[in-house]
């Protein structure tokens, strides 16, 4: 069996180890590097909302059909984070699992998040601003500003609470695209274990904290009447769910099942 994980992709648990010291490096990353990195994984998830918004701008497509195919766009995002280079807020929630192994203190775990995060924002709000800029709201005879609208308005609807979940069900998904991305050894194996989790939380409807990032400027930008307040009312519990998704329900829950102490000795 072992032959086969070595020709094929690498074993659960040695997907484990290799999640754990990727972490480390991300944790001990120069903080130019970090934010510049983050930077472009914001505009990166910018990309894949661009492409759901448009999705979602055509309303001849039926609920589901709208759904699946805009959650399939979006995967570009990921896709460009993973495989061109990027630091995103979201995937790096599984650096837990190098801190709960002791490789990682808790100062350089919050350093990495909160600097990733804020250059997610930046990098997404700034993608936002040269959307806005370049007219894209005026396609399909303006459906698509509509449509970024629509999409940002419903989220800053939704109740604390609701978001909250929604934001721990779709780190759940993104993180578990991350680790299986890292099991592969080519381009082609990374991009087919993103695109299914990532199709799946964004038909499903959960909230994704740096593309929320996104759509709340680029509406405000369009001439929505939304402001920062109802951002904040989004973001606040859905980077927490984040959080909890990634962090916890995926890093810790492996990093208890593959990598806690004593393991190999039982």
């Amino acid at each position: 069996m072992p032959e086969i994980f070595g020709l094929d992709a690498y074993a659960p648990k040695e997907i484990a180890a290799r999640v754990r010291e990727v972490g480390v490096g991300k944790a001990h990353l120069p903080l130019l590097t970090l934010a510049l990195l983050g930077v472009l994984a914001g505009a990166f998830i910018g990309l894949g909302a661009l492409m759901f918004t448009l999705v979602a701008s055509d309303a001849s497509l039926g609920f589901a059909a709208s759904r699946l195919l805009g959650g399939l766009v979006f995967s570009l995002g990921l896709v460009l984070v993973t495989v061109a280079g990027a630091e995103l807020f979201t995937g790096n929630n599984l650096i837990a699992m190098a801190w709960a192994s002791g490789k990682v203190s808790t100062a350089e775990l919050l350093r990495n998040w909160v600097v990733v995060c804020a250059a997610n924002f930046v990098g997404a709000a700034g993608l936002a601003l040269l959307v806005a800029w370049s007219g894209h709201g005026e396609l399909n005879q303006g459906a698509v500003g509509k449509a970024a609208i629509r999409i940002a308005t419903a989220k800053a609807q939704l109740p604390w609470l609701e978001l909250f979940f929604r934001g721990v069900l779709c780190n759940v998904l993104v993180c578990m695209a991350v680790w299986m991305a890292l099991a592969g050894r080519s381009v082609t194996d990374k991009v087919l274990a993103i695109v299914f989790p990532i199709t799946a939380f964004v038909a499903a409807g959960f909230e994704h904290s740096i593309a929320n990032m996104y759509f709340f400027p680029l509406a405000m930008l369009l001439g929505s009447p939304l402001g920062a307040a109802d951002m904040a009312h989004n973001l606040l519990p859905v980077i927490a769910g984040n959080i909890v998704g990634g962090s916890v329900l995926v890093a810790l829950v492996y990093w208890v099942v593959y990598l806690r102490p004593g393991l190999d000795a039982a």
